[in-house]
């Protein structure tokens, strides 16, 4: 029997030692462990003779550690900021075990053999997670991740819903900046990524529902270069 609630585990015989004796081996290698259970404290087969000191019957049993350990790894976005469905791939998996990973709270998928990466296709904007697991349940690891995407649309009418507006994913781009105009080309706002965004208003006076045009200049995540985009968005009452 072995115990695996901890690490290490536990090998555990069930025997009680005033009825039995035992001779522990590892690899071959005699261990000075007589216990009816040991701490298996490195992979590898271990073996336990056991001799019925009434009787003399010996028996003997093996079982074998196999190491393994929640994997550490990598999420990249390989497609290009504002593309509106993302393709995300992890990659420099290290560890010991057979893994699955899962996006969100999708199913979980497991790796092939000799597989080495894993893609994720058709990934909506906004922050994600994986998560990365060995299929035996030895742990669990997660990344986060955002991608680099804009509402169509946002509804300021104090229902605590799409209250404001804003560029989702580049928080950590202090350094972006967003600029917001009316359909004759006036400034209304330049938000900061990190800020709460734009509540639909001029001078403190409510701006009419229709579409708004935006600038953002960045960093593409994809090619580390300096990038600006432009589009629109509607302001919905």
């Amino acid at each position: 029997m072995i115990e695996n609630a901890d690490s290490p585990p536990i090998i555990d015989t069930g025997l009680d030692s005033a009825n039995f004796s035992f001779e522990w081996t590892f690899e071959g290698t005699a261990l000075p462990d007589t216990t009816p259970s040991i701490e298996a404290d490195q992979p590898g087969v271990y073996t336990v003779t056991v001799t019925n000191n009434a009787t003399g019957c010996v028996g003997t049993s093996s079982a074998e550690i196999i190491e393994s350990n929640p994997p550490s790894f990598e999420v990249t976005v390989l497609s290009a900021s504002f593309s509106q469905s993302y393709v995300v791939e992890v990659s420099n998996i290290v560890g010991n075990g057979n893994f699955e990973f899962q996006l969100d709270d999708g199913e979980w998928i497991s790796l092939e053999p000799g597989q080495t990466t894993l893609v994720f296709n058709a990934v909506t904007p906004g922050t994600h997670i994986i998560r990365g697991r060995e299929e035996g349940g030895c742990g669990e690891q997660q990344v986060s991740f955002a991608t680099i995407d804009f509402p169509p649309f946002f509804t300021p009418n104090q229902d605590g819903f799409n209250e404001t507006w804003n560029i989702t994913g580049l928080s950590n781009q202090p350094n972006a900046k967003i600029y917001i105009f009316d359909r004759y080309g006036k400034l209304l706002k330049q938000l900061s990524p990190g800020g709460i965004g734009w509540d639909g208003t001029f001078n403190g006076k409510a701006m009419p529902s229709q579409d708004y045009w935006f600038r953002v200049e960045f960093i593409e995540p994809t090619t580390g270069s300096p990038s600006t985009f432009k589009s629109h968005f509607t302001l919905k009452r």
